[in-house]
This record gives C-alpha cells, sequence and structure tokens, in this order.
C-alpha cells in the first residue's frame, strides 16, 4: 500500500442512509464574501480554522475572529458574516448538547452569567488538532453516525479544558435566546389566529418561524397551538359561565358551527353537550385525533 493510500478510505458510503449529516458543516470563502444578516435556527459553534473573518451580532458587535478562535450563537439570534481574507472554517448546528459529562455541564450553566463584553475563545492544541481532522474529514463523504459521535467529543473537549468561568460566559446566550423566545411565544400564542400572523407578531418570516419553533418545542406550531387551543376551549366551556357565542369569537371562530364542528371533532360533543355533561361531574377528554388546517 502506497503512503498516499494509509489515510485514504476504502469503502464506499455514498448509498448508506447515515451518510447524511448537516450538524457539522466546512466552509471555505474568499475575500469579500459576505452573508448577509439572518437569524440563526439552531445554536451555532463557529470555529475559525484560516483567516479572518468579520462578525456582526449582538453578543460581537463588528468582531473580528481570527484564526484559531471560535464563538457560539444561539438559536434565534441573528449573525452576519463577511471575510476579510480567504477563510475557512466549520459551522455546528445544535438544538441539545450531545453530552458525555452531564455533571459538568450543569456546573457551568449554574453559574452561567452575562459577562461585560462577549470575547471568542482561542482553540486550545486538542481542540485545533480536532478541528482541522474533521475539516479535512468533510472534505470526503460524511457518515452522520460518525459524525454525530465526534459531535460528542467536540462538546467534551470543550467543556472539559476550558476554566469554569470562560465556559459560564461561552454559554450563556443559550439560556437568555432560549428564555426569550419562550417568554414571546407564552405571552403571544394565545393572540393569535394563525401561524402566519404569530410569525409576524414577532418579526420572523412564517418559514424562519416554523424552523425556530420545531428546533425549540419538538413540533410543529400549528399542532402545538391547536393543542393549546383545545385545552383553553376546554377549560372555559366546563369551568366558566361564559357564553358559547363569547368563547367562540375569543378563539378566532367565525360562527358558531365551525365553532361546534370544531368541539365535537376534538371533544366528542358540541359546546352545549359539553356543558351539559361537565355541569353533572363527567370529566371529557381531548380526542387523540388533529384537526385539519
Amino acid at each position: 500500500m502506497t503512503k498516499e493510500n494509509l489515510c485514504k478510505r476504502l469503502n464506499d458510503c455514498s448509498k448508506c442512509p447515515k451518510a447524511s449529516d448537516e450538524s457539522l458543516i466546512r466552509q471555505s470563502f474568499a475575500k469579500g464574501h459576505h452573508l448577509p444578516q439572518d437569524k440563526c435556527t439552531q445554536n451555532c459553534m463557529l470555529f475559525i480554522l484560516k483567516g479572518q473573518l468579520l462578525i456582526n451580532s449582538e453578543e460581537y458587535p463588528g468582531t473580528t475572529l481570527r484564526e484559531g478562535e471560535f464563538i457560539l450563537q444561539a438559536i434565534n439570534s441573528k449573525l452576519e458574516l463577511l471575510a476579510l481574507t480567504d477563510v475557512e472554517y466549520l459551522l455546528y448546528w445544535f438544538n441539545q448538547l450531545p453530552l458525555i459529562c452531564e455533571e459538568r455541564y450543569q456546573e457551568i450553566i449554574g453559574d452561567s452569567e452575562a459577562p461585560i463584553t462577549y470575547t471568542p475563545l482561542t482553540a486550545i492544541p486538542r481542540l485545533s488538532n480536532f478541528l482541522r481532522d474533521m475539516f479535512d474529514y468533510l472534505e470526503e463523504q460524511s457518515c452522520g453516525k460518525f459524525i454525530e459521535i465526534k459531535c460528542q467529543e467536540l462538546i467534551y473537549i470543550i467543556t472539559c479544558y476550558y476554566p469554569l468561568p470562560q465556559l459560564s460566559a461561552f454559554f450563556y446566550p443559550i439560556s437568555r435566546y432560549t428564555e426569550n423566545f419562550h417568554y414571546f411565544v407564552m405571552q403571544n400564542y394565545s393572540k393569535v389566529k394563525n401561524v402566519e400572523e404569530f410569525a409576524h407578531l414577532g418579526g420572523y418570516s412564517t418559514t424562519t418561524f416554523r424552523r425556530l419553533f420545531k428546533n425549540m418545542y419538538g413540533e410543529p406550531v400549528y399542532e402545538w397551538m391547536l393543542s393549546k387551543k383545545r385545552k383553553a376551549i376546554l377549560d372555559d366551556l366546563q369551568s366558566t359561565k361564559q357564553k358559547i357565542g363569547e368563547i367562540s369569537s375569543r378563539y378566532g371562530f367565525d360562527t358558531l358551527s365551525h365553532f361546534a364542528h370544531f368541539c365535537k371533532s376534538s371533544f366528542g360533543y358540541s359546546p352545549r353537550e359539553l356543558r351539559s355533561r361537565a355541569a353533572q361531574g363527567e370529566i371529557i377528554e381531548i380526542k387523540l385525533q388533529k384537526e385539519e388546517r
């Protein structure tokens, strides 16, 4: 076997269902390449392997990221990039960190607080070697299962080889953005009639909002809203004396017949039947079926 073949993969993974994985992305751009501001639809770590990249975000306004430095941008944050030189970098997209040491991460988050100024972390030799290895590997066909394992190693290196104060500041944006988005959702879901209106209220495109919501809550936004609406309607019909017409209007139904159809498909009874049965002490449950949009 020649020297060139010593590090050459000898099997073809292109048809394997595990071959596709988009969590770890290799990027190379020429000087002057610009990526306009966009909202991150997942949490993202960015590692510079070569050159200089101008970052513009709330945490890193007008910051030049140099070779060996890396940052974290949380889901829903806005990020703009400009290559000041030819650049090579890795992006790691994730919803939940693939933790090997849960205790260490809880210690980090427990002490997490906003820094006065966000500062990029610098890769230690162990991390630099790992990143360069993965950058070269991603030029080949990639195995999703292998990358999944390597991402665990990546997070293990970061969480276990850096001082706690640096890590607490580094991971702070995750909790902050998560809390902000969750607060927006819980404060406004009952005020909107559909997903498009919900997205517009938060200043998102519908596509971006759907993706953000699915990544954070684990289910489509419309199904989540529908579930919340069902529970609220059932509670109002069983526990209050509000007129059925008032309840119907509050939840965005154009007619009482539409509202009655919704109750029938969701609970098995009309609004009046629900009230009558609830008055007799019967416990009504939501039927396990989806209302068609």
